[in-house]
């Protein structure tokens, strides 16, 4: 013992083999372990382009982590950002920022405004991505995020490649301005549109933990409408966003519905195409994108959507069925 005491290279020794002990016991010998179990989930989204890295980086340096998470609990209020809880095999295909820092999976802490696992598929649209992040008031409300204006810039004439944003006038200083989103913006954009989480509550084997398939309820199909999903539910998570819950849509953004001819009127192989295609008819608006296809929208789904929009906000339009809506599914394919 005192040998020990005495000889400083015993001593140091001693230290050094107890630290290699424990690093490698308590350390490399459960990452290993949790590197073999946690593989990527069955049709896991590919690792992410250059664009999607660099937006990562632009996400990174400012701070979005501390205000957004990036992990769906398994509690009832989490239901509406994910299909599911999150699993460590979720994040198996995420690689280190760098060599010096481990931030690859930004699951966060803190929700000051909505977790991100799944906004590429509740939120498709570029082009409402840059308005939010020029002025999120713009696109929702009550929204208390800061505005990144500094992604930004103005100018008198549009030039080759620039990609302009159509922000209401209302929240421009200069109306005369094009407002034009700078790379990192874009970068940013191609980021958060990257953020899907892995559908795993098909057929495949669903563990017990999973949420479990939400019940068709039946009505709002008309005549020969069958049992249809909730067209209200539809309409929140893949519409509401834009066109907003009233119906009333964002002016000079996203037009309403509410009172819209379209919703109302009788070309109803135009109001499917919309949904299932995409439309970009005026360009005082946001280019809308293919939500319906987007979403795997099935015949019903549609049908519910359009009999909810038809009936919802003071419109009173006769409700469609699911054999017109199928018709013209299978012709516009």
């Amino acid at each position: 013992m005192m040998r020990l005491l005495n000889d400083h290279r015993i001593l140091f020794g001693a230290a050094l083999g107890l630290f290699l002990f424990l690093t490698f016991y308590i350390a490399i010998i459960p990452a290993m372990e949790n590197q073999a179990i946690n593989q990527p989930l069955p049709r896991q989204a590919k690792v992410l382009t250059k664009e999607e890295r660099a937006g990562k980086m632009v996400y990174i340096e400012n701070g979005c982590v501390a205000c957004h998470t990036q992990q769906v609990r398994n509690v009832e209020m989490d239901n509406v950002f994910g299909k599911r809880p999150s699993i460590p095999a979720d994040y198996a295909i995420n690689r280190r920022t760098d060599f010096w820092r481990n931030t690859a999976n930004l699951m966060g802490t803190q929700r000051a405004g909505p977790d991100l696992t799944s906004v590429g598929e509740r939120q498709p649209s570029a082009e409402w991505h840059l308005i939010h992040l020029f002025n999120p008031r713009a696109a929702i409300e009550a929204s208390i995020m800061p505005s990144y204006e500094f992604l930004f810039i103005e100018r008198d004439y549009l030039q080759p490649g620039d990609v302009e944003v159509k922000v209401p006038e209302r929240f421009l200083k200069n109306k005369r301005k094009k407002i034009v989103a700078t790379p990192k913006a874009l970068q940013l954009v191609a980021y958060l549109k990257s953020l899907k989480q892995t559908d795993y509550t098909d057929k495949s084997i669903v563990p017990e933990f999973l949420y479990k398939q939400p019940k068709k309820e039946e009505g709002g199909g008309g005549s020969g409408g069958g049992n249809l999903p909730d067209g209200g539910e539809l309409f929140t998570a893949n519409c509401a966003s834009c066109h907003q819950a009233n119906g009333e849509g964002v002016p000079g953004a996203f037009p309403p519905l509410k009172g819209s001819p379209v919703v109302t009127g009788g070309d109803l192989e135009l109001y499917v195409t919309i949904i299932m295609k995409g439309y970009d008819p005026r360009p005082e608006f946001a280019t809308m994108p293919p939500v319906g296809t987007n979403a795997n929208f099935t015949p019903e789904d549609v049908t519910a959507v359009i009999n909810h929009e038809r009936t919802s906000w003071g419109n009173n339009a006769k409700k469609v069925t699911l054999e017109e809506v199928k018709v013209i599914m299978d012709k516009i394919k």
